[in-house]
């Protein structure tokens, strides 16, 4: 599902690099945990997988796409086939919870009876049923997440990247946004979750990948997290 070989990515010229010689393999449905200080080169990383950035060496395969071969015109199906969660939301303000959603839908050229079919399923999976007409500034932090998730997977991606998902967020509504991505995770989503959040990592009992000055320093299936 998602496979890198020997990765480097270095951002200037003699400069270190944020990336170094990198191999990862994960599992179509894995729910995989990537931790790391800031500047560890997780979000290198990230970028790398939703094709923001290219590698300086090495070989990326995701989903069976060779990023070697991929041309510039096949990236926004790449991303269609990646669903993306920041710590920050990124809602459109003017727009509610079902026009947020549906605004994934919308790029993709799905027609609007597919829409209003499709959008009502996927608000109903993150628990937001009832909230259709409101808008972001109406929502609590964890609801405006949820909204985030509903828009990342409404596209039925094959892998979720949730990054820094609690990041903004008190411990319960943390807590509700880990055990929502174990949920579509057990719908057959592989999900690759960043944190900060040694609580959640320990508690989880999941595969957690460390990095460290650009390196991977552990990959334990059951892993740990001390800050």
């Amino acid at each position: 599902m998602i496979l890198l070989d020997r990765v480097t990515k270095v951002y200037k010229k003699d400069g270190k690099p944020a990336l170094n010689r990198i191999s990862l393999h994960i599992e179509p449905n894995e729910f995989v945990i990537l931790v790391g200080t800031s500047g560890a080169g997780k979000s290198t990383l990230l970028k790398l997988l939703t094709r923001e950035e290219k590698p300086t060496s090495g070989k990326i395969v995701v989903g069976g796409i060779d990023y070697d071969t991929l041309k510039d015109k096949h990236i926004p199906l790449l991303r269609r086939k990646i669903g993306t969660v920041f710590q920050d939301f990124k809602l459109l303000p003017q727009r509610t919870v079902f026009e947020n959603v549906a605004f994934a839908l919308e790029i993709a050229g799905m027609t609007n009876k597919e829409i209003r079919t499709t959008v009502p399923k996927v608000i109903e999976l993150v628990g937001l049923t009832g909230k259709e007409d409101q808008f972001p500034h109406q929502l609590s932090g964890g609801e405006r997440q949820r909204v985030a998730i509903a828009r990342a997977v409404v596209r039925q991606p094959k892998i979720l990247i949730a990054d820094e998902p609690t990041g903004n967020l008190d411990p319960k509504h943390s807590w509700d946004i880990v055990k929502l991505l174990e949920k579509i995770n057990r719908y057959g989503t592989t999900v690759l979750l960043t944190t900060h959040n040694a609580e959640i990592v320990n508690k989880l009992k999941r595969r957690v990948i460390t990095i460290d000055h650009g390196k991977i320093v552990s990959d334990q299936a059951q892993g740990s997290y001390r800050q």
